[in-house]
């Protein structure tokens, strides 16, 4: 605890030199011609008769001058105000993100569950995006539509089903979705973040060219490349990632594109994407003083109807 005018203290003396004062002066209510002491002599025989009254009066005199000092209490409280920014999530979810090549405190876990609690949990830690799911297979639709509520953004990912979508890999219509999606909002920062274990399946669009043409309408685009194989170094290997066209659509939509293989990748991958896109939460808190002063005034008050409740009576 502080006080903000702690000069407020030098009143304390104030009654006793004002008395010093008077004890000097002549009063028609009280002489002081025959000696210089008569005054001080009457206050301490008021004292005699009278000392909770005279306990009372300083009392409420020191309360009221430690209310005029201004006591303070520091405090801190954390600010989550809108960021401006609307982030809508592309999740592959096709029939390869059932393979279990990732391991959890020394269980296989399968490729979608991992991602789902990683993603569950950087999407619920992001207070003041507004967030949006867009889930892509043989084709792709909108889970989620972009909100503040990003507790429910979580739970629809963490309820997110193989299969619902097709067991394809179009990621070309899943960024499709999720720029047009965009489009439509007014915020000031647009990002969509692509994830995908596979090989585009579409065919009718070049996945790089929908990231330029995203970039073109101030969309960044970051991806994700999930999967311990990738085409360039396994071409042969059944299920292998594109890395290559992530990293192209990640260019041309500029943005980062993320290497992923592991749960130790996927937390990285979390880490740099907050990096990436600050996160609101993580601003500093406000700091603040909290005025006490109510308190002891409201004390000075409560000794002052005491005294004159006693000299009524």
């Amino acid at each position: 605890m502080s006080f903000a005018f702690p000069l407020a203290f030098l009143l304390l003396p104030l009654p006793l030199l004002v008395r010093r004062l008077l004890a000097g002066r002549p009063s028609a209510a009280v002489s002081l011609s025959v000696a210089p002491g008569i005054f001080s002599a009457a206050a301490a025989a008021e004292s005699r008769e009278d000392p909770l009254g005279t306990a009372l009066m300083v009392a409420a005199w020191v309360a009221l001058v430690v209310a005029l000092a201004g006591p303070q209490l520091a405090a801190r409280q954390d600010i989550v105000t809108a960021s401006g920014r609307e982030i809508v999530l592309a999740l592959d979810l096709s029939g390869s993100m059932v393979k279990e090549d990732f391991v959890l405190d020394g269980r296989p876990l399968s490729r979608v569950e991992a991602v789902k609690r990683v993603a569950a949990r950087f999407v619920a830690a992001r207070r003041g995006d507004r967030i949006g799911l867009v889930i892509f297979g043989d084709r792709a639709y909108v889970a989620q539509s972009p909100t503040f509520d990003v507790a429910s953004v979580a739970r629809a990912i963490e309820v997110a089903q193989i299969g619902i979508s097709g067991r394809s890999t179009a990621i070309s219509e899943g960024l499709g979705l999720a720029t047009r999606r965009l489009l439509q909002s007014d915020a000031t920062g647009k990002v969509i973040v692509l994830l995908s274990d596979g090989v585009d399946t579409t065919g009718k669009v070049q996945a790089s060219d929908a990231a330029r043409l995203a970039a073109s309408h101030g969309i960044r685009v970051h991806t994700i490349a999930l999967g311990p194989d990738d085409l360039e170094s396994q071409p042969e290997a059944r299920d292998a990632v594109d890395a290559a066209t992530l990293r192209d659509m990640a260019a041309a939509g500029g943005g980062t594109s993320f290497r992923v293989r592991n749960m130790e990748d996927l937390e990285a991958m979390a880490a740099g994407l907050d990096a990436l896109e600050p996160n609101p939460m993580k601003r500093p808190p406000l700091q603040y003083w909290r005025p006490l002063w109510v308190w002891p005034g409201a004390t000075a008050l409560a000794l002052v109807a005491v005294l004159g409740l006693r000299r009524r009576g």
